[in-house]
């Protein structure tokens, strides 16, 4: 299952994005929007880019892109890592 999802996104990204020189803005919203679409978590999606961001030029601004976009349209946005209220 989890190949599968990997192959859709790869898909999704050629179609979208095309390469990571070409990552904008733009196109990494229309990737993650497809991702969840094909319900592919955008967590997931976005964490497979960020192990590429040395490639894509103005990462800085695509990354805050994304996070909103995530925070945005899933229910959870950023995992919460080792704290509960106290």
């Amino acid at each position: 299952m989890v190949n599968d999802s990997k192959q859709e996104m790869e898909r999704i990204w050629a179609e979208t994005c095309g390469s990571w020189e070409n990552c904008t803005e733009e196109n990494i919203q229309s990737f993650l929007a497809q991702c969840l679409e094909k319900s592919i978590d955008p967590q997931y999606c976005m964490s497979w880019v960020e192990q590429h961001d040395n490639q894509i030029p103005n990462w800085s601004a695509v990354s805050k892109v994304s996070l909103d976009w995530v925070n945005e349209h899933t229910s959870t946005g950023s995992p919460i890592i080792g704290h509960e209220p106290q």
